[in-house]
C-alpha cells in the first residue's frame, strides 16, 4: 500500500466515523439525524399505503448523510446500488430501509456503500451507506422509509413525528 492509498482510506474513514449505539435487541432506532414523519405522507403509494408493511419515514438535510443500521442484527439484504438494505434484527423482526423514491433508477450514482456486505452482523447505529442528498434530490424525492416487513409476532408502534438524532428510538 502506497502513501496515497493510506491517505485515501483515512479520508473515507473520517466521512463515516460513527460509532454504533448501545441498545437492546428490541430497539429500532433512527438511521441518521433528521425528522421522522408518518409513512402515510410519503408520495409513493407502495409506501404510504403500507403495501410492504408499516413503518415511518425520515427527511434529512445537508449535502450528504450516512444511513446507519436501525437495529442489532444481520444485514440480510444490501442492494448493490445502495438505495435499499434490509436487516433481520436479533429478535427476528425484519426491517427494510429504502432511501428515496424511485432512486433505484439512479443506478447507484449518489450512493456509496461503506464496507458492509450482505450477511454481516451489524449493530444499531453502524454506518451502511453514504447518501449524496444534494445530487440525488435534484431528481428524486429523498424521503427515506423504514418499514417493518415482518414483525415476528411483535406489536410495534412508532413515535409521533419529531426531530430525531441517529440512534434515538423510533418505536415505543
Amino acid at each position: 500500500m502506497g502513501l496515497f492509498d493510506f491517505l485515501k482510506k483515512k479520508e473515507v474513514k473520517e466521512d463515516v466515523a460513527l460509532e454504533p449505539v448501545t441498545v437492546d435487541d428490541e430497539a429500532v432506532v433512527a438511521l441518521a439525524d433528521g425528522k421522522v414523519f408518518d409513512i402515510v405522507e410519503v408520495a409513493d403509494p407502495v409506501f404510504s399505503q403500507k403495501m410492504m408493511g408499516d413503518g415511518v419515514a425520515f427527511s434529512f438535510t445537508g449535502d450528504k448523510t450516512v444511513l446507519c443500521a436501525p437495529a442489532n442484527g444481520t444485514l440480510t439484504v444490501l442492494f448493490p446500488t445502495g438505495h435499499a438494505f434490509g436487516i433481520t434484527a436479533n429478535n427476528g423482526v425484519e426491517i427494510l430501509v429504502h432511501c428515496g423514491i424511485d432512486t433505484v433508477n439512479a443506478n447507484g450514482d449518489g450512493f456509496k456503500l461503506l464496507g458492509k456486505k450482505q450477511g454481516d452482523t451489524v449493530k444499531a447505529g453502524e454506518p451502511i451507506v453514504q447518501v449524496d442528498l444534494k445530487k440525488l434530490s435534484a431528481n428524486y424525492d429523498m424521503s427515506t422509509m423504514l418499514i417493518i416487513t415482518n414483525a415476528n409476532g411483535k406489536e410495534i408502534s412508532f413515535v409521533e413525528p419529531k426531530e430525531v438524532k441517529r440512534g434515538e428510538p423510533v418505536i415505543k
